[in-house]
Parts: structure tokens; sequence; C-alpha cells
């Protein structure tokens, strides 16, 4: 069975996403640790809820990002993962650990990327009148939310929505595609290489894999 380790700085819907799917079977792998950079973080109750092991990496401990991004390496290397899942995880990694980390690193975004990079995605696709939004998983690099796009999953933008009804229905398909993601990296189906990512051997599109209609 794959091992995972997830990285989270607060609820931890996408995590629980993750649980659910690896104990359900769809998943050929275990969450064997969750990781949070601040002890308040309700990912961790969830981790604790089905016995996964946690730690709390306390950023404000350490006196450069280098050294945070060391630490926690360390504690994420102890378990040997074969994916490494940011899942809500609020913190801008340093080159060094990604590059320790890369093929196995992925994030989820918000946003349809390459648009609205960073924050406050759903506001800002409705500030620009966007007809569709949505979620992106991508391989991680140095680029805040710039690495390669493997899955993304659209939805409608509405004239009355606000960012949290907005929200609301991106976070619905998150919590399918990003168990998905997993899935396939720990079936080995999926490889990052210096022309993009494929998948099962098939080089994918720039926004990633995609069935539309």
């Amino acid at each position: 069975m794959a091992k995972i380790v997830v990285l989270i700085s607060g609820n931890g819907s996408n995590l629980q996403a993750i649980i659910d799917s690896t104990e359900t079977g769809k998943i050929a792998g275990d969450v064997v640790a969750v990781i949070s950079n601040k002890s308040s973080a309700f990912g961790l109750q969830r981790a604790s809820n089905h016995n996964i092991a946690t730690h709390i990496v306390d950023h404000t401990q350490y006196d450069s990002r280098e050294s945070y991004d060391a630490e926690l390496a360390n504690t994420i290397e102890q378990y040997k993962p074969d994916v490494v899942v940011l899942a809500g995880f609020m913190r801008i990694l340093t080159a060094g650990f990604v590059d320790q980390f890369t093929g196995r690193l992925i994030n989820i975004h918000p946003s349809l990327l390459p648009k609205y990079q960073g924050l406050n995605t759903h506001q800002r696709a409705i500030d620009a009148g966007d007809t569709e939004h949505g979620c992106s998983v991508h391989y991680v690099n140095e680029q805040l939310d710039g690495g390669p796009v493997i899955l993304q999953a659209k939805v409608p933008v509405f004239e009355d929505d606000t960012a949290d009804t907005l929200a609301e229905r991106v976070h619905v398909q998150e919590h399918m595609i990003y168990p998905l993601v997993v899935k396939w990296l720990c079936e080995k189906r999926l490889r990052l290489q210096s022309d993009g990512v494929y998948l099962d051997d098939l080089l994918l599109p720039e926004q990633g894999y995609a069935n539309d209609d």
C-alpha cells in the first residue's frame, strides 16, 4: 500500500475526503501522518478520529523559512511517503523543500490555473465577471500555485453568487478530484517529466486531464 502524508493548516475537509477514499478502498494507500503548522487546525482532530499520527511543526518557532522547511521535511521523511499532499497548507515552501519531494508533492488550488494564483480566488473570479470557475490539482514547484496542472474541475458562476456560495460549489468538486489524483499517484499512473505531466504514459494538456463536453 502506498503511504500518504498530508499537510494542513485548518479545517481539513480535503484531508477528510482523502481519508474516506482510503478507507473505502478507492485509494490503494493509507494516510500515515497528518502534519500542521497550527495546533488549532481542526484537521488534526479529523486525523486522530481515524488513529492517524499527527505532528505540529509550528512555523512561529523558527527564525527562517529554510530552517522551518528543513524540520518539516525531516518530519515527513520519517514516514517515507509515496505521496505528499498539501491540503490547505498555508505556507510558501522553499525551493529546497520542493526539490526534495518533486514528483511526490501535490496541491489543490481553488481556481482554474493559471488564473488567480494566490488568495481570494472566488471573489476575484466574481469581480472579473467570469462565467466559470473551479479548482486545479497540480504538482508543486518553486512558483506559487505555478506547478504543472494534473486535473481541473469547473463550476458555473451565477449572477447572484457571493464568494461564499461560489466556494461551496468549488469545495464539492475539490472533494471529488483531489482523492482521484491521489489514487492515480498511489497507483503510479502519474509521472512528472521535464516536458509535462504524463498519465498512463500519455502527455496531458496544459490544463491537465479533461473530459470536456
